[in-house]
Order: structure tokens, then C-alpha cells, then sequence
């Protein structure tokens, strides 16, 4: 059930689409999260917008992942596959979603 503000509703994100830097990452016939909470969430290092990471992009990572080929910015290693990511405006910071939920902390943060 979604809450007063619309954050339980799940859409779709045409219109960021027109307005994204790189736009091929984000999904064409997919759902997403919430418009409204799309708009206010933005990288916490750079207050760039984000745009969910589309499929294509998620299995190319996932792939390196599994080879022990990525890091994030902290340095460590990333072995958890992830279910999802938030790909930041510039293109060159994902950052994942993991339970459902998109962890953005710079530290947590993959370059692409």
C-alpha cells in the first residue's frame, strides 16, 4: 500500500529519460522506483541526479563481479551480485541497490 506521499507506488521513467545525460542506462519497459523518491534521491557526493541502472548494464557489472575484477570506492572488493543500481547523472558512479533498497554511501559507490 503506498504511503500519503506516493513512495509505495512503483513507475516508470519516461520523462527522466528525456532529461538524463545517458540515457541508454535507464530501463525502457521496465519499472522503477517511485518517481517522487527518484527525484529527491541524488549522489551523496555530488548531488548529481540518478537514473536506474538498465539490465544490460546490471549483467555487465554482475559479470565482473563474479570474476573479482570490481571495487567500489572505498577500495574494497565487491562480491555480492547486485539486484539493482543507481546510475549517477555523469555516468560513472553506480551505486547498488541491495534488498531493495539503493545504499548511497559514497564509500559503497562502483565506477563504471
Amino acid at each position: 500500500m503506498s504511503d500519503s506521499r506516493g513512495l509505495g507506488k512503483v513507475r516508470t521513467l519516461g520523462v527522466l529519460r528525456s532529461t538524463c545525460r545517458h540515457p541508454e542506462l535507464i530501463p525502457k519497459d521496465t519499472t522503477v522506483i517511485d518517481k517522487e523518491l527518484l527525484e529527491i534521491l541524488a549522489c551523496p557526493e555530488t548531488h548529481q541526479h540518478l537514473a536506474e541502472a538498465d539490465q544490460a548494464a546490471l549483467d555487465a557489472l554482475n559479470a565482473k563481479i563474479e570474476a573479482g575484477t570490481v571495487t567500489n570506492v572505498g577500495g574494497e572488493a565487491v562480491t555480492e551480485k547486485v539486484e539493482g543500481g543507481l546510475v549517477r547523472e555523469d555516468g560513472k558512479i553506480v551505486y547498488p541497490i541491495r534488498d531493495s533498497i539503493p545504499v548511497l554511501l559514497i564509500h559503497e559507490g562502483i565506477a563504471l
